[in-house]
């Protein structure tokens, strides 16, 4: 009896250790075209929540090694090539190399040439996650510190000019990251950026998408007189709608809060899957539809374990998601329905 007690007191206690927090913010991946943005209110609320860990959208190195092909593939094959030109290291040397780099920046944190190292390191792994966060820190000390011959060392060694589409050097100086989870993983010391992508279903989606555009085409040349007012109100509430998104876009000087609202994730999903009113519609390609709406949440599934799952691994139990707003609405659902995880966006926490 003693023993039954004890094995049930075990499994409680593991269960309870397992519980993960997640505070998810649904962001954009290019700040740029906003007015400038005040981001003192996310920050707060990331330090009082007090996370242990940050996951971003990017693949995991063992992910990335195992998808191949997807709509960024190409662009990282490249800058693989191009780094590998710039400084050759063998594969089975990079574990042992990055692990060195990583010790020696912490004896030298104000070294930049030992992060443009690592961050060199870091992609050559194919961890693009934390190449980046790398990268981005010498980048920040550029623009407050100009430096014409670290400059000089980081164009030879990265090429960052060269880094322009895809998950690039180039797109993240603008991103989420150099705003929001690179500021903030520093301040709190948080080393690394955990990834949790999905991009199994890639080709899917894509394929999913141009079924669906054909058909679509095809229904608005074979559309009924009847259906055709119909269709027209549908797509000018979708219109109006972005209307709307656009004109917070030009105005907003806290583009992320909203971005976290019921509004703006419906607004955002008509771009994608339209109103469910037209489903109904005669001739419109339901099937095509509800299969591009199948791939998405199966992409959003996949982020949302990978999260949980790393997490656990990780020994992480407070975590900051960041996820373009797109995804924020569909995991949050999925992670409420997940066992021992709770979930808030950003404008739920205080």
């Amino acid at each position: 009896m003693k023993y039954i007690f004890f094995l049930f007191f075990l499994i409680s206690v593991n269960a309870k250790a397992q519980d993960i927090d997640v505070l998810l913010i649904g962001v954009s991946h290019d700040y740029s075209k906003y007015p400038a943005q005040d981001f003192s209110g996310i920050y707060n609320k990331i330090r009082k929540f007090r996370p242990d860990a940050f996951f971003g959208e990017f693949l995991s190195k063992e992910d990335e090694r195992l998808v191949m092909d997807y709509w960024c593939k190409e662009q990282n094959v490249s800058r693989l090539k191009t780094l590998r030109s710039n400084r050759t290291i063998e594969d089975e040397l990079l574990p042992h190399t990055i692990d060195s780099l990583k010790k020696l920046s912490l004896r030298k944190p104000n070294d930049y040439r030992i992060k443009a190292d690592l961050a060199h390191a870091y992609y050559l792994d194919q961890d693009v996650a934390n190449g980046h966060y790398q990268f981005w820190q010498v980048y920040n000390f550029l623009q407050q510190h100009p430096d014409g011959e670290l400059e000089n060392y980081v164009e030879k060694l990265l090429s960052p000019q060269l880094d322009t589409t895809g998950r690039s050097m180039k797109r993240l100086k603008t991103s989420e990251y150099a705003f929001i989870a690179f500021p903030m993983m520093r301040e709190l010391g948080i080393r690394e950026l955990l990834s949790m992508d999905c991009q199994d279903y890639d080709l899917n989606w894509q394929a999913s998408w141009v079924a669906f555009d054909a058909a679509f085409t095809l229904f608005r040349k074979n559309i009924t007189a009847s259906e055709e007012n119909n269709l027209k109100t549908a797509l000018a509430t979708i219109n109006n709608g972005f209307e709307k998104y656009s004109n917070i876009e030009r105005s907003s000087h806290t583009m992320t809060e909203w971005l976290n609202t019921a509004e703006a994730s419906a607004i955002s999903a008509s771009g994608d899957f339209y109103l469910s009113a037209m489903y109904k519609m005669k001739g419109f390609p339901e099937e095509e539809m509800l299969s591009k709406i199948h791939w998405w949440i199966k992409r959003n599934e996949g982020m949302c374990h990978n999260v949980v799952n790393r997490a656990r691994m990780a020994g992480a139990k407070r975590v900051v998601v960041l996820a373009g707003a797109n995804h924020r609405k569909y995991m949050q659902d999925i992670f409420r329905d997940m066992p021992n995880v709770r979930v808030r966006n950003i404008n739920e926490v205080d």
